[in-house]
Order: C-alpha cells, then sequence, then structure tokens
C-alpha cells in the first residue's frame, strides 16, 4: 500500500467541484464524531481516485473519482461538511 498524502492532495481535483477552500473546511466523521480539517486527514490515491480517511477511526469519510463521463464525489462517511466564511 502506498503512503498516504495529506488532504491537500484533493485541492486541484475539488477545485472543480467547490468554488470554496474546501481543504480549509471541517469535516466531522459519521462513525466517530471526530472532527479535522480536512487539509490535515490522509487521503489515499490511485489511478482510479481518491479517498479520504478519518485520522480517528481509519473511516472513508468522502470518495472521489473522475471518468472522461463524470466527477462523482461520495459523502456518506461524513457527518457534515464546515466550510469556513470567505474573506
Amino acid at each position: 500500500m502506498n503512503e498516504p498524502l495529506d488532504g491537500n492532495a484533493l485541492a486541484g481535483p475539488l477545485s472543480g467541484v467547490f468554488t470554496v477552500e474546501v481543504t480549509a473546511a471541517t469535516v466531522v466523521c459519521a462513525g466517530c464524531g471526530r472532527a479535522e480539517v480536512v487539509a490535515a486527514a490522509a487521503v489515499y490515491g490511485a489511478p482510479m481516485g481518491f479517498v479520504l480517511r478519518c485520522p480517528g477511526c481509519g473511516d472513508a469519510l468522502l470518495r472521489y473519482a473522475e471518468t472522461p463521463n463524470a466527477r462523482t464525489l461520495d459523502m456518506r462517511g461524513i457527518a457534515t461538511l464546515r466550510i469556513p466564511p470567505v474573506g
């Protein structure tokens, strides 16, 4: 298995989905309730996409994949996503 990157690895891919800086957002794990900024969570990447994992319990918080036909964002592991105000 590859060593994980940090959550900043999602800045480029998610910039096409979110117009705000999502790596500064706080995610709350649906599994264990831990709150962490996206940039501090572990990201595992493969040619097929990215998986953001909770640093507390290891559950998948977010999955992102891009194909020629669509971008898929699965956020079922996130109880809440808190995005800081712009400006």
